[in-house]
This record gives C-alpha cells, structure tokens and sequence, in this order.
C-alpha cells in the first residue's frame, strides 16, 4: 500500500459557499431543537446520588427548524452551547464527521465552533454510507490503489468542513473554527514518520484552519515538537494522564521556541485530554477491590483527573517562559475534553461534559453529549469550583492502589490498537468495494 506521501493532492472543493456565515441575518435560520428534561447538579457526584438522579439517556432526536428571516421571521435561537462560549468562553466541537458535510450548518448555528475526526469516525462514515461511492470509484478506475483513495475520501471531507468553519476562523483571528484530522494510527509509534505525514496532510489539506491530530505516545511527543517548530498547527490526540499532559506542553512550548518565527499567531494547538475511558477503566478496578470507600468513588476519577489538568494547564502557560513566547504573538495550547459521551448508563448523560466547563478550553462532544447538553445542560463555570475535593479523589485512589501511570498507558495502548483496527477494517471495507467495482466493470 502506498504511503500518504504518495498522494495527488485533491483538488479543493469549490462547491461551498464562502460566503456562509452561521449567524447571518440575510440567510435561512436554522437551530436545533430537542424536548426538554430536567437540568442537574454539575457537581462532583457521589455514587451513592447517582443512582435518584433520573438518568435515563436522551434519545431524541435531531430536529432542525429553518426561519427565513426577512424582517420580520424569527431570530436564531440561542442554544447553551452559545452561552458556553459567550459566557464561559468553552468552544463546543462536534466529535464526527461524514457526508454531506453541509449537515453540520444547524450544528453550526446552534453553536458548534469545530470539529474534530479519527479512524473511528471516518470507519463508520465511509462504510456505512453511499455518499463516497462515486469519489471512490472514480479513484479506482484510475489506478489508484485503497489506501490513497482512503485518504483522497478523508481529504475531501476536511476541506469541505474547513470551508464551513472558516467564516469563525476569521472571526476570532485564528483562535477558533478548526476542523482535526488524524494520521495514520500505524504511525503512533514511529517519530519521523508522524512529522512526514503531518508535513504532507497539512499540505494536501492547505486550510488555515485545519489542525493535523497526533496521539500523545511517547515516541510522537518528539514528532510534536518538530511539527509545531515547523508552523503547523496540531492537535495532540489519546492524552490520559497527568505525566503525559506535562510532555505534551513542554513540546509544545519547545516548539514554537524551535520554530524561529517572528509572529506565533497562527501556529496553535489543542491537547485532548481523554475523560470518560478513564472512568470505565478505574470503575473496574474499584469494583475489583469492592470495598465501600472504592465503591463510593466510582464515576468521580476521570473529572478529578481532568480538573488537575486544567490546573496544571494554568501553571505551565504562565511566568516568564510563557510570557515571552507571549511577546511574540503566542496562543495557549487550550485543553480540550475529548471521550465525553457517557459509557455508564447510570451516570447523568452531561456527566463529562458539565464539570468541566472553563475559560480557554474546547469540549468536543459526539451525538449522544452534545444533544443531551443542549437539551439540559447548565453553563456555568465549573472546572476549578472544587479543585481540593479533586486532590482528594486522586489521592484516595492511589491509596487503594490504582496507579494513574499504568492506567494511562493502559488507555493509551487501547486507544491506539482501537483506532488501528477501525483503519484496517476500513481499508478491507474499501478492498472489497474496489473488488467489485473492478467485476462489475470487466
């Protein structure tokens, strides 16, 4: 199979509207609605109050209203995710991606201010859906083998979503509107062969607004370093612990102090923090050790963890080092929240969402997550509101015995292995199809 460096660069999609803006007054409003339910506590929850908390999961479905405003229609509506970032200056993202990627407009007017994509997403869009067929038989036919006709698929849709959130990109002078794309998952443990392919999607895709997503391995913080030294903008994936988080910083600021540019302003970063796996994974393991202090602190690891992310986020992007940096036009890696969606069906549906709510930071919600916030969530500032109760939680946990270092290579090594085999499978999925293309047109 063919490396991505041997890709022809597609060329981009000029069928979207420059001209779109989310809020305009002059186009079709469209705003997402949903039956409401009841808000609750954004708290650190015990589990011994999750179980009276009514926590069945939001199955409504996505309903989108259009007013023409001539006037005389109706207004936008304002959404909680608007409030998230108006009021508590958090960007919501939207964690999936697939054709066409003009669906995202509602989500766009309903407050979604990125998007985020891995091999998972691009498994399920590309095999479940028919939209590609045409795309891909036409890269078939003319000789390209699957996995740069995976890539040439993926491209496409990044660009047309770049497109979309390029009007909020120009708004906020770079600091927001970003659209995430993965390399390959096989190169998460190969340096020099992340920053190629790093170099390459950031040419191939050539939107301002892309950001190019390498996982936090040990081998790829190096990678890191160089590709943000070399003015591309990075998202640094698959991040579960403490230790790792401080390693992605130090790239990053390592970086931009390596890169020799003047200005920084447009070399920026997020670190996805992963939140819920944590939980399933330290819930097992409390239920292991079965005693009622484990048992009672189920559901309260990954939010604790996160908070002492953020405070770790706070001590790094500040004092001298960071203020120089500042001096030449520099922007804080934000923390983003990723694997919000709630895996416990007996914890509240925002659970990783709510707690979590701080200024400079993204949450990037699935489906799930981002209709049940809309529906009930509650904006307010949350993440540093019970930073010793988070000490505390961590502390209790490492004295019945889990290791967070363990724990974090643990989920880094499922999360990896996770998103190899959906882009295996994928590429099979894609064999397939070009095998009976290829019979058909014998």
């Amino acid at each position: 199979m063919a490396t991505i460096s041997k890709l022809s660069n597609p060329n981009p999609v000029a069928s979207l509207s420059s001209s779109f803006k989310p809020r305009s007054s002059s186009s079709p409003k469209c705003f997402v609605g949903f039956p409401t339910r009841p808000a609750f506590s954004s708290k650190l929850v015990s589990s011994s109050s999750l179980s009276s908390i009514n926590t069945h999961p939001f199955r409504g479905s996505l309903v989108v209203r259009c007013s023409l405003a001539d006037g005389n229609g109706s207004s936008v509506k304002t959404t909680t995710l608007h409030d998230l970032y108006e009021k508590e200056g958090q960007s919501p993202w939207y964690d999936n991606l697939c054709r066409p990627v003009t669906d995202l407009l509602p989500l766009i007017a309903s407050g979604v201010r990125g998007v985020t994509s891995n091999p998972a997403i691009f498994q399920k869009a590309i095999s479940s859906s028919n939209a590609y067929n045409d795309q891909f038989r036409e890269l078939v036919q003319s000789g390209k083998d699957i996995e740069s006709a995976y890539w040439e698929l993926v491209v496409k849709d990044i660009q047309d979503a770049c497109k979309l959130f390029e009007p909020i990109y120009d708004q906020t002078d770079g600091g927001d509107g970003y659209v995430s794309v993965e390399v390959s998952p096989r190169l998460a443990d190969d340096t020099n062969g992340t920053i190629e392919a790093a170099k390459y999607l950031h040419k191939v895709v050539d939107r301002p607004n892309v950001y190019i997503k390498i996982p936090a391995t040990a081998p790829c913080i190096p990678s890191i370093k160089e590709v943000i030294a070399n003015g591309i903008s990075v998202n640094v994936t698959l991040i579960f612990s403490l230790a790792r988080y401080e390693a992605v910083i130090d790239a990053y600021l390592d970086g931009l102090e390596a890169s020799g540019l003047s200005d920084l302003s447009r070399v920026t970063s997020v670190a996805s923090f992963f939140v819920s796996r944590v939980d399933t994974l330290i819930d097992k393991m409390l239920e292991m050790i079965g005693t009622p202090e484990a048992l009672d602190l189920r559901g309260k690891a990954a939010v604790a963890q996160a908070a002492l992310a953020y405070r770790l986020y706070q001590k790094k992007f500040s004092g001298p080092r960071w203020e120089a940096l500042v001096k030449k036009g520099a922007k804080k890696q934000r923390l983003l929240w990723a694997s919000t969606s709630v895996k416990n069906p007996a914890y509240p549906d925002t659970l990783y969402v709510a707690p979590l709510i701080g200024p400079d930071t993204v949450s990037t919600m699935p489906d799930q997550a981002l209709q049940a916030f809309i529906d009930h969530g509650t904006v307010s500032r949350t993440i540093d509101a019970n930073v010793s109760e988070a000490e505390g939680i961590y502390s209790a946990l490492e004295k019945l015995g889990i290791d967070w270092g363990k724990v974090g290579s643990q989920l880094e090594d499922e999360g990896v292995e996770s998103f190899k085999k959906s882009f295996d499978s994928l590429l099979d999925t894609l064999q397939e199809k070009a095998n009976t293309l290829k019979f058909v047109i014998s």
